[in-house]
């Protein structure tokens, strides 16, 4: 899987500002979000990508990324005391 690069992402217009796109993610993410660990991923993973499509939000693609890739690494390794 190849990570775009910052300056790859200065010209994507596929993440310009879209409110009812957030507003979908983070309502679907809320739906989703339950007691169970996964359930939980899955709905923090929502709310990341939402934030590609929030105006408030100075957020790319590689940076969520990263993120992700580093909670669910440190999920498997069993948390952050290991």
């Amino acid at each position: 899987m190849t990570v775009p690069t910052r300056d790859d992402e200065s010209t994507d217009t596929r993440f310009d500002p879209d409110p009812d796109r957030v507003r979908i993610l983070r309502e679907v993410a809320d739906d989703l979000r339950g007691d169970s660990s996964e359930s939980q991923q899955l709905a923090a993973v929502l709310y990341r990508v939402s934030d590609l499509y929030d105006a408030d939000e100075e957020t790319t693609p590689s940076e969520i990324y990263r993120t992700l890739r580093f909670i669910l690494q440190v999920k498997d390794r069993g948390g952050l005391d290991r």
